[in-house]
């Protein structure tokens, strides 16, 4: 056999080795099965910074943040407009791979509806508001991960300098 071939066999033989342990390498993501959303209150929402050219206010309710087995950091958000009205969403941020997803909405007579289907879509997409995004921002992610429960709430409370 040629010294080619030989090299040729190797190369191929390594680049198996490596792609086969850089699958194994990657931890599996299994997400927690749904809970429906929790009871909340917005008497005392976290108020939550948006861009200047955001007109809603933005709060998340503190009793509903929760960070499961899974690494996803669960909660319900209050959208305020200026006339008063508010829509809630439950919603999940997966810090790791910086995505969210919203479980389910609350409709005008108050009632929760589910997602059918929900799936994960990148932080930075901007669809309706970038809420998710600043909650990642502000306290809900560190870097790539999930903060505690505790650390979520201090820092999120830390940042909210305004009222809701």
């Amino acid at each position: 056999m040629s010294c080619e071939r030989i090299l040729a066999a190797g190369l191929i033989l390594v680049g198996a080795t490596v792609a086969s342990q850089t699958v194994v390498d990657q931890p599996q993501f299994s997400e927690e099965p749904a809970r429906p959303p929790p009871a909340y209150s917005s008497a005392h929402l976290i108020p939550i910074e948006m861009p200047p050219y955001v007109t809603i206010k933005v709060g998340i309710a503190p009793e509903t943040v929760a960070v499961g087995a899974d690494g996803v950091m669960r909660y319900v958000v209050v959208m305020r407009n200026a006339s008063g009205s508010e829509n809630a969403a439950h919603e999940g941020i997966l810090c790791s791979t910086r995505s969210v997803k919203t479980y389910a909405r609350l409709n005008s007579s108050g009632k929760w509806i589910g997602i059918e289907d929900p799936q994960w879509r990148d932080l930075t997409d901007n669809l309706g508001s970038r809420h998710a995004y600043a909650i990642a921002q502000q306290g809900g992610c560190d870097g790539r991960s999930s903060r505690k429960l505790e650390e979520i709430l201090a820092a999120l409370k830390r940042r909210s300098g305004q009222s809701y």
